[in-house]
């Protein structure tokens, strides 16, 4: 069967490997159907890593597929059926993984596609317990959107943030995978939704997204634009994942005792901030990594009743570097995805 494999540095090989073995007792063997690209990607594939791996390693880390086998005691499960698959091989018995917190897994083998053979594969064999199923009239690429993405928003937005209907939001760039969901979702429970882009195209699809107010950050100073929208108050809200360069705009951006939640840093990753502004304003700020398999099922909840990811461009196994670096070089409004 046919692989994706990183082998260097901005290198990746598609190559023929032996087909899995039948799957084992509590395991589900999976067809790949879509592949969903994310930043965590381009880390990879730009050489960076958070924890020691070996070269080559498989890639992607957010994917679909259907079901073709079922291991011995395997239940709720049926050949033909559409999954959404965790990305990190958690433990299942460490106390977080027991309440439910599967991103705060205390003996995680790793992130697949990461440091972790991923899912960019014909067939692979997994935990029956890491997969979830995808309802009716929900597509396999709509799908792939779900393990990261539309999880990760549904985790930093209303089990971090709390956001509540009436609020008010900024998203930052929002013409990402995540910005589009952030917006999507803000914007059906009811909240008011700020967001910054990079050019007058973007501005119009956020806008026809369903964005309330849209900045080009290249043009104005975002922070002075949204207190001058929010009567010099500022947001309820800040969803927060570029890093350093919108940082302290960001926290300028809230109001008094205002959320910050966080969960990238593609800008880069340390900076200063004024921790007397921090103590007087009362802000609260949430980092955000990942999300629970709970999170997962709500986004794909979610999709079932209309709220669809924004899919950028679709594109071929073959083409799986090209749309790195279409992530990369941020000229995406919305979701890469590769179809299998």
């Amino acid at each position: 069967m046919r692989a994706l494999r990183l082998i260097a540095e901005r290198q990746l090989e598609l190559v023929d490997i032996p087909a899995p073995p039948p799957p084992a007792a509590g395991e589900v063997q999976i067809r790949i159907k879509a592949i969903a690209l994310n930043h965590i990607d381009v880390w990879g594939f730009r050489g960076m890593a958070f924890a020691k791996r070996t070269l080559p390693i498989v890639v992607g880390a957010e994917a679909s597929g259907e079901i073709v086998a079922l291991g011995v005691g395997v239940d709720g499960f049926a050949q033909g059926d559409l999954v959404v698959m965790y990305g990190a091989i958690t433990c299942s018995t460490c106390k977080a993984c027991r309440a439910g917190r599967d991103n705060l897994c205390e003996n995680v083998a790793g992130i697949m596609g990461f440091h972790i053979d991923g899912f960019a594969r014909d067939v692979l064999n997994m935990p029956a317990r890491l997969a979830i199923p995808v309802p009716k009239g929900v597509s396999a690429v709509d799908a792939a959107c779900a393990p990261i993405t539309f999880s990760t928003v549904e985790h930093m937005l209303f089990d971090n943030a709390r956001l509540e209907r009436g609020e008010t939001i900024l998203v930052q760039a929002g013409g990402s995978g995540i910005g589009t969901a952030a917006i999507t979702l803000a914007k059906a429970i009811g909240a008011t939704v700020i967001t910054t882009v990079g050019d007058d195209e973007k501005a119009a699809k956020a806008r026809a997204l369903g964005a309330d107010h849209v900045i080009n950050y290249r043009e104005d100073r975002f922070e002075s634009k949204v207190r001058r929208l929010t009567a010099k108050k500022g947001v309820d809200v800040v969803f927060e994942h570029t890093g350093v360069d919108t940082w302290n705009g960001s926290l300028l951006s809230l109001k008094r005792g205002g959320r910050l939640v966080t969960c990238g840093s593609t800008s880069g990753i340390s900076t200063q901030m004024n921790l007397m502004q921090l103590f007087q304003q009362q802000y609260h700020i949430f980092g955000s990594f990942g999300a629970s398999m709970r999170n997962i099922a709500d986004g794909l909840q979610k999709m079932a009743i209309g709220l669809k990811p924004t899919i950028d461009t679709e594109i071929a196994i073959d083409d799986f570097g090209v749309g790195l670096e279409r992530l990369e070089s941020r000229r995406v409004f919305g979701k890469v995805v590769v179809k299998l």
